[in-house]
Parts: C-alpha cells; structure tokens; sequence
C-alpha cells in the first residue's frame, strides 16, 4: 500500500514539467505523505503545481487542493 501525490495545474490537468520538489515515490503512511506536502508546498507551488490529489493505490482520497494560499 503506498500514498502518492498527483500534482495538477489550475484546470486540474497533469503539471508538464516538475520541479524538482516533487516526489513521485509512495510514501508509506497518510500522515508521511501530508507532512512532506507541510513542508514542500511553497516549493511546489513556485515549480508551478498548483494542486495536489492525494491517492491510496488506486483510490483518490482527497483533491484536487489548491496550493494557492486563500
């Protein structure tokens, strides 16, 4: 079982090119992948992601969420 992030421009499509901030390995908890997004998401949203769908496998478990503060 792995948590993987999918990172989205603003019409919720696939980021072309990543910055180097992100990471596409699994993470191996839910609390694991949310913390590293705690810490990383000013760095991914100035790589150009501007949201983040959380999956578990094959289920989507929440997203897509802005980066872009309120």
């Amino acid at each position: 079982m792995g948590w993987t992030w999918i990172f989205t421009d603003l019409e919720g499509g696939p980021v072309a090119d990543l910055p180097p901030a992100a990471v596409l390995e699994p993470f191996p908890t839910q609390a694991d992948a949310e913390s590293w997004l705690g810490e990383s998401w000013r760095d991914l949203l100035d790589g150009g992601v501007d949201a983040v769908v959380l999956w578990e496998d094959d289920r989507r478990v929440y997203g897509p969420m802005s980066l872009h503060p309120a």
